[in-house]
């Protein structure tokens, strides 16, 4: 670590051109210098794990946010996240650095794409101008402001009603546990305080309540009640289930709360606005016979051509404007959205567009912009637009950094940083610096795979049987019909927004033997680790214990054996009440979480915090022979490796995870099920082309094993080892949603009839 005490940007000798990082060690960074081109465009590859996200966005990213942060008052800074400062000895040339990355943009229900751009906001202007008859300023004309909002749902476009019937089994008595709500036990504070209210006979059926009876257990208003002679509130069911269930957001439920929900619980619109969300004056201001409304929930690439027919002098430069970033998204690809789509509902891939629309029409230079996978979701049709936008950025005189794994965007680098040579403990070098062409003569895993082209399949599986979809409308499906082939490897492709995800998740029923698996986020806190997630701390707790001879629960940092400094966190977070708060390692168990005692137990020569501290090929070997073998660990981490996830560490905060490794550690946990229909979003997501051979390997054993493979992919790679391809479009949104082709790889790349069927034909050199 540096001993300076100057930040770290301050040394801005000879850097005008030029940001210099030295000794950089966040993470597994070993001592990495580099040089990277300013106002030029740096693309950083190397595996999945090789560093890159830690030295972009650890070390460079961080370092200009903290610096930014730091000329902020006190009392602004303690109102913002903590940002420590990077393990680098020397960072100059630093710029103005805005990260833009796949995020899913928050699942709060009033926020659209509108509102999270600045299209929302224009058009409210322009209604405030031109709406006849006019309701008022701009503000007048906004969903989630009193002056705008619709009274009867308050500007969220849908009213909640809750179905009785879901509540309580009528058949059973309080006392027999009728009530369903969870939490609600019979044992239980809550329905101890229903008995206690004196409303009802605990021994009687609910079906032979009297009406009276039934209103106090589903309405009655808040009520006091002595309860073991404490003073408690009674109060019906329904208010309280809106209080305490529906007024959370879905998505932060527990998935059993959320099964209640959604059986309880019905959405519909809003009956006085029709799910518009806003006001009778609001829906009444018109331009041309089109309300803000109807403005928001046209298909972007439509309501570019409605505001280029706009001709008003007195807001010709504000049109301009908002025509300009209509036009942004439909060159980015996301035409086919709406203004009035949630923002919650978008795939990573479609949010880190989304977040570029803001930028391209910034009039900010010479700042430093960061990508992470910026092509994740596209078609290969539309990585060229993403390209070019990525260039677009760079000619305005910025600096833009691109952390990718595609050789399309790979090949428009000014310059390439290239990490590894593994993956963990084995990466965290620069192997190369310098050109493409340097890269392609360089003889680094990323240089011998750059041109790397998968052929197709010369024999194709025979289907075992078909899973018929018939007249699927979701979304933007045309009462689709189509018979998915099983006990084969089937790849759904499609430009983004062609209806690939509405067909395959709104179509396939999940459940009855469907295992679907996506890149959501996984349920869990900074504590949560691959180890907790997928049940491989469990036998190898056992095995310390038995070898041990003491409990199990003493090898768990979240139980008896944690470390009582820090609570089994590792770390000690500080609170500096105006000033930034501070994390820093727990003096007292050295970041390791445990108790000392308890890491002088041991197994196979190693304590907990060591074996937490393997990457997964080493537990692997561990576990797998010697006095330490432990077959139950040892299948879990075999999985964990068959998907790529070799170099994680078993401790690893799932915070700190990509989404295409999400998907990954939940397909490695659902390959130990008896599911018969695998279902995949794009799992090539964050692979290093090195990888994705392993990935097709691995799709194989599945589909020869019994398996059915279902996979949503861009990836000609994938598309050509499938057996049968499934392609939407022609287009986008309303554009698309029908089946125009379905068949072979090779059949598609001899008909060319599609895009996505000429894509793969250039790509397998046919």
């Amino acid at each position: 670590m540096s001993t300076d005490p100057r930040p770290l940007a301050l040394h801005t000798a000879d850097s005008h051109d030029l940001i210099r990082v030295q000794g950089a060690r966040e993470n597994n960074l070993k001592d990495v210098d580099v040089e990277i081109p300013k106002r030029r465009l740096t693309v950083f590859t190397g595996v999945s794990g090789s560093g890159k996200s830690s030295l972009v966005f650890g070390t460079i990213a961080a370092e200009s946010q903290r610096l930014i942060n730091e000329t902020y008052s006190a009392f602004v800074q303690g109102f913002m996240p903590t940002l420590a400062r990077p393990e680098v000895d020397l960072l100059e040339g630093l710029t103005t650095a805005i990260i833009v990355d796949q995020e899913r943009m928050g699942a709060n229900s009033r926020s659209t794409v509108g509102t999270a751009t600045d299209a929302n906001a224009m058009l409210r202007i322009v209604f405030s101008r031109l709406g006849e008859p006019s309701a008022g300023p701009s503000f007048h004309y906004s969903f989630n402001l009193p002056a705008g909002a619709c009274p009867r749902c308050e500007g969220m476009g849908s009213v909640t009603d809750v179905d009785p019937a879901q509540l309580y089994d009528d058949g059973k008595s309080l006392a027999e546990g009728a009530i369903t709500i969870p939490g609600y036990s019979v044992d239980g504070w809550l329905v101890r305080v229903i008995i206690a209210s004196g409303f009802f006979d605990p021994d009687k059926p609910i079906r032979d309540y009297t009406e009276t009876e039934l209103h106090d257990l589903l309405r009655r208003e808040p009520t006091k009640v002595k309860v073991e002679s404490i003073n408690m509130t009674y109060e019906g069911l329904l208010p309280r289930v809106r209080k305490t269930i529906l007024s959370k957001d879905r998505e932060a439920l527990q998935p059993h709360i959320r099964a209640f929900v959604d059986r309880a619980v019905t959405f519909t619109a809003c009956p006085e606005c029709g799910g518009s969300r806003l006001n009778e004056a609001a829906r009444s201001s018109r331009i041309g016979g089109v309300n803000i409304a109807d403005a928001c929930a046209m298909q972007i690439s439509d309501l570019a051509g409605w505001v280029r027919g706009l001709d008003e002098p007195s807001v010709a430069p504000l049109l301009a404007t908002l025509q300009q970033t209509l036009d942004s998204f439909v060159e980015i690809g996301l035409g086919y959205l709406s203004l009035d789509r949630p923002s919650g509902t978008l795939s990573g891939g479609e949010a880190q567009r989304t977040k570029m629309i803001r930028h391209l029409g910034s009039s900010l230079t010479d700042v430093t912009y960061v990508f992470d996978e910026p092509t994740t979701g596209l078609h290969p049709h539309d990585i060229q637009r993403m390209n070019d936008l990525l260039l677009r950025l760079r000619d305005k005189g910025n600096t833009v950094l691109v952390v990718e794994h595609k050789p399309e965007t790979i090949a428009i680098a000014d310059h390439v940083v290239d990490l590894g040579p593994g993956a963990g403990a084995a990466g965290g070098a620069v192997c190369f610096e310098g050109t493409v062409e340097g890269l392609r003569a360089g003889g680094t895993l990323t240089g011998r795979h750059l041109d790397d082209r998968a052929a197709l399949k010369e024999t194709v599986r025979t289907p075992t049987g078909t899973l018929e979809i018939r007249g699927a409308t979701a979304h933007n499906l045309r009462d689709v019909d189509v018979d998915v082939p099983l006990g084969v490897l089937v790849v759904v492709t499609g430009v983004a927004g062609s209806g690939k995800s509405s067909l395959v998740h709104g179509s396939i029923p999940a459940g009855a033997g469907v295992v679907s698996i996506d890149q959501g986020a996984i349920r869990g806190s900074r504590r949560s680790n691959p180890a907790t997630y997928t049940g491989l701390l469990d036998p190898i707790r056992k095995a310390f214990a038995k070898a041990n001879g003491v409990k199990p629960a003493l090898f768990s940092a979240n139980s008896e054996g944690a470390c009582p400094t820090c609570n089994g966190a590792g770390v000690i977070y500080t609170d500096l009440a105006m000033m930034a708060g501070v994390a820093t390692t727990c003096e007292e168990c050295e970041g390791k979480r445990f108790q000392a005692s308890v890491l002088d137990h041991h197994f196979g020569g190693r304590d907990i915090s060591e074996v937490l501290a393997m990457s997964v090929t080493e537990a692997e070997r561990f576990f797998g022979a010697g006095e330490a073998r432990t077959p139950a660990a040892h299948a879990i981490l075999k999985r964990l490796a068959d998907v790529g996830l070799g170099y994680l560490s078993l401790g690893q905060p799932l915070t700190t995870l990509s989404g295409g490794e999400r998907q990954r550690l939940k397909l490695a946990t659902h390959m130990a099920e008896k599911g018969g229909v695998y279902v995949l979003d794009e799992p090539t997501t964050g692979l290093h082309l090195a990888d994705v051979e392993q990935l097709l390997g691995l799709l194989d054993r599945l589909v020869d094993s019994g398996k059915s493979v279902i996979v949503i992919e861009h990836h000609q790679a994938v598309m050509a080892h499938a057996d049968w391809i499934i392609d939407l479009g022609p287009g986008a949104g309303h554009d698309g949603g029908r089946i125009v082709f379905e068949g072979t790889p090779a059949d598609l790349v001899a008909a060319r009839s599609t895009l996505t069927g000429e894509h793969l034909a250039a790509y397998v050199g046919a």
